[in-house]
């Protein structure tokens, strides 16, 4: 039977320049989406942009463009980065599409339809950075200005008709929800944060505006437009061509497996969406996972602030893999992590330098030296041979179930630990004194190529650039990775001729001054 597997990033909101949260986010799906790839899925991974709401509309009419045309432009800069940051989406959806339209007014008119929304007057608090309501109590005053508690965007009296959800109604149903689905939200301190709230007591919510005309128009009534998250969340479901029933992606691929988001935006998807999806008599998804803040310095980075780090300009200096390979490594996945320069050149020299690709440089040269250029044919393993290889076979499925529950660090760990011991055991096996054995050091030139190949494995779905390129010494193309070959101890063919790459990495040469 077809695995299938379907997860999103955020769509991001193309009012300003593309920063490392962006990247961060969409790294760590597609990390993911190869993941599940090489272990037999059927993936559809979905990134985009987020293009209504009265924010874009402030945005262009500041930069003095028609909106769309606005939205065009910076649209095709996210685009641009999912090529820059070596993504492997099957799709990118934006907002001002027909396919999205038509989506969001069905689902709107199934809720209606349902009695879940009503016509009514919205006074409140609003804040369009964010374009979130909050309450009196997630309200503070800084400096005279009213402000966000959670976020420190500003926020704005708003006073008009409204169309409102009625999100009061799904408190108890969302609440047996998550007891029942307890993997829906994770990691665990994101949904306990959910449940408090919820538990809270849940109020109606405004899903319409009158006060700007940039979105969806509410079937039936120009004055309002929908209510940019109701529109936005709703990219998950018109990717797939929704309502189409009768459509492959939409059976094949919903509910979605796994939403990437950052923590900023949990509520949204852990509250709003599944109610939404509820009232609508539509599954909720699977999971969603709320991710930490790259941090800068202790705030989280955005454009208010002016602390945007450039993804970009890390990618012109160190190139793609490396900073795939730091943000998945030294941010803690679902924690907050600070980006350092002098981290990111230690993650290069010590894991991807000396490590990978030393390793891999060793063992290819000595090979071409003293095997003929040849994967090795006579061997005999030993102990220890079987040992190291045997690691890989015997966490094949604790590696599985790891990814399924998001667990990065374990990964991560698991690949720094297995380079070590495979430097360490060609270095204490001493091939170059074996040339009077000529089975014993084939052994170890064989369980050292094996080990490089699994590895590369491993690492492709971080550093899918310079794992394809390790592969070539084996005359592995990319399509032909197979994660569950690396519990195969002998699946490289012997006799078969290797080949010399390139060096992985470059050592950065660092001022100690």
């Amino acid at each position: 039977m077809t695995k299938y597997f379907y997860i999103t990033t955020p769509i991001y909101y193309p009012s300003g320049k593309p920063h490392m949260g962006h990247a961060y986010s969409s790294i760590v799906a597609d990390f993911f989406a190869r993941f599940k790839r090489i272990d037999g899925f059927q993936v559809h991974f979905l990134t985009g942009t987020d293009e209504h709401g009265l924010k874009i509309q402030r945005a262009a009419e500041k930069e003095g463009m028609d909106t769309l045309k606005f939205c065009d432009t910076i649209s095709q800069t996210f685009k641009n980065l999912s090529k820059t940051l070596n993504l492997s989406n099957t799709d990118f959806i934006r907002t001002t599409e027909k396919r999205h339209l038509k989506s969001v007014q069905y689902l709107w008119n199934e809720l209606a339809k349902n009695d879940d929304i009503y016509l009514s007057k919205y006074s409140g608090w609003y804040s369009v950075s964010d374009e979130a309501f909050y309450n009196e109590d997630e309200i503070e005053e800084n400096n005279g200005k009213k402000i966000a508690i959670s976020s420190k965007s500003l926020v704005e009296w708003v006073d008009e008709e409204s169309f409102f959800f009625r999100l009061s109604k799904w408190e108890k149903p969302l609440l047996n929800f998550y007891e029942k689905n307890p993997q829906f939200i994770s990691p665990e301190s994101r949904k306990n944060e959910v449940i408090s709230f919820v538990k809270s007591g849940l109020k109606d919510l405004s899903v319409s505006r009158k006060s700007f005309s940039w979105g969806i128009k509410v079937p039936g009534n120009k004055d309002h437009v929908i209510y940019v998250w109701l529109d936005a969340l709703t990219n998950y479901l018109s990717a797939l061509n929704y309502p189409d029933k009768n459509d492959k992606l939409l059976n094949n691929f919903w509910p979605a497996s796994l939403h990437i988001i950052g923590k900023d935006i949990l509520r949204f998807h852990a509250i709003y969406w599944p109610a939404f999806l509820l009232a609508a008599k539509i599954k909720p998804p699977l999971r969603v996972y709320g991710h930490g803040w790259i941090l800068s310095g202790d705030e989280k980075m955005s454009k208010s602030k002016g602390n945007i780090l450039d993804p970009i300009d890390i990618i012109e200096n160190y190139g793609i893999d490396a900073l795939r390979y730091y943000l998945i490594k030294e941010v803690s996945f679902g924690n907050d992590g600070n980006i350092s320069q002098e981290r990111l050149e230690d993650c290069i020299n010590s894991d991807l330098a000396n490590n990978f690709g030393n390793l891999c440089q060793r063992v290819v040269a000595f090979s071409l030296k003293n095997c003929d250029g040849k994967i090795p044919n006579k061997i005999e393993f030993h102990s220890d041979d079987l040992k190291i290889l045997d690691k890989f076979k015997n966490n094949l499925n604790t590696i599985r179930e790891k990814i399924d529950n998001q667990d990065i660090n374990f990964y991560i760990d698991f690949i720094v630990n297995s380079l070590f011991e495979a430097n360490k055991y060609f270095n204490d096996q001493e091939p170059w004194k074996k040339k009077d054995d000529l089975i014993r050091l084939n052994t170890i030139v064989y369980t050292t190529l094996e080990i490089v190949r699994k590895i590369s494995y491993l690492l492709y779905p971080i550093i899918p650039e310079s794992s394809v390129k390790a592969l070539k010494i084996f005359n592995i193309n990319e399509k032909d990775i197979d994660f569950s070959s690396i519990e195969n101890n002998e699946f490289l063919i012997k006799d078969k001729k290797i080949n010399k790459i390139d060096i992985l990495f470059k050592k950065i040469e660092k001022n100690n001054d």
